[in-house]
């Protein structure tokens, strides 16, 4: 996907805001699942959002996660000066793991049910602020996460909820069952395996390095720190801190599986309570099964909600600053005042 509108080259921190430029290369690329049925719509309405501010952006629909990548390597060898993910954060992910490390800008156009990246990046929720954003914001560096090579924005999970998400893609596929209802039968399923990992984890950070060993259903790494108090579970207030942080459930019995499955879903885990809370520029996970000593030489993992299965053991590293993402120029206190009005309103 291709459009017109640039960026300056990433740098550690904030850049100041820009003028819109003929000249710039903007590249947007939608999730054609993401209009509801109406993506040609939704095309449309992008593009006319664009010239508004005088901007020609090149819109594409892509119809699946490779489709979503194949489009920004595209618009990335076009010399896209800023390349802009239309979805949800399984979406946002697939074009921020072609752009991380290259010299564009990441724009957001938070399409999706629970928009997570860009509600912690306090990026406008609906599309024409997203639009003005993408145009008049101001460019800040921030770091992704990775594991075994996969970048993933948000976060990384073992146990549980890759375990759910799993059967409940079965069950939408095989069954025709909506999406809601296949998750609360595929946690009913995981609930009656009542599954355990025996994880050791070896914690690298600067030059201390420590090993922990745990049973648990549920590992989390977020990318940077995830709040676990009051009404802002399931937060960050920086994606720019150089840390992931690890969340290991350490307690819980059947109906918690299925509470901590939910809240996980919803990027809402519960307080330090039920957890071991560890922050790490580096973390390597290893398995076993909980009968014997044998390792796990595979394993589900979840990467911003899409589940695939890697080789163990797992390596997640930080990368710090590697993607130069638009965000609000006004201060973060309007802009969350101004979201709260339109959640309100929804």
């Amino acid at each position: 996907m291709t459009i017109r509108p640039a960026t300056e080259s990433a740098s550690k921190g904030e850049l100041p805001p820009y003028s819109p430029s003929p000249a710039l290369k903007v590249a947007v690329i939608i999730n054609a699942h993401a209009g509801g049925g109406h993506a040609q719509e939704l095309a449309q309405r992008v593009t006319d959002g664009f010239h508004q501010h005088q901007v020609e952006a090149n819109v594409t629909l892509a119809a699946d996660g490779a489709a979503l990548i194949d489009a920004a390597r595209t618009a990335l060898e076009d010399g896209a000066d800023i390349i802009v993910a239309g979805g949800g954060d399984g979406s946002v992910n697939a074009v921020a793991s072609v752009v991380s490390g290259s010299e564009a800008a990441f724009g957001v156009l938070p399409l999706g049910t629970l928009n997570h990246f860009a509600k912690d990046l306090n990026i406008p929720l609906a599309l024409d602020d997203a639009i003005r954003n993408i145009v008049e914001g101001r460019r800040q560096a921030i770091d992704t996460g990775e594991v075994n090579g996969v970048l993933f924005i948000n976060n990384s999970s073992l146990g549980l909820y890759p375990d759910i998400v799993r059967d409940r893609e079965k069950q939408q596929s095989r069954l025709g069952r909506g999406k809601w209802l296949a998750f609360c039968w595929a946690a009913m399923g995981a609930l009656r395996r009542y599954p355990f990992l025996d994880v050791r984890m070896d914690i690298k950070d600067d030059d201390n390095a420590e090993s922990h060993r745990r049973r648990t259903p549920f590992v989390f790494i977020g990318n940077n720190e995830y709040l676990m108090d009051g009404l802002n579970i399931g937060k960050r207030n920086s994606l720019s801190e150089g840390k992931l942080s690890l969340y290991v459930c350490h307690r819980t019995g059947r109906l918690g599986l299925v509470r901590l499955a939910l809240h996980a879903l919803f990027g809402r885990l519960l307080q330090a309570r039920d957890f071991d809370m560890l922050s790490a520029a580096e973390i390597e996970i290893d398995t076993r099964h909980h009968h014997g000593q044998h390792r796990i030489k595979r394993l589900r993992v979840a990467t911003d909600g899409e589940v695939t299965i890697m080789q163990t053991p797992l390596v997640y590293r930080i990368r710090p600053a590697s993607l130069t993402v638009i965000v609000p120029a006004v201060a973060d206190a309007e802009v969350q005042e101004t979201r709260t009005l339109t959640e309100q309103e929804a």
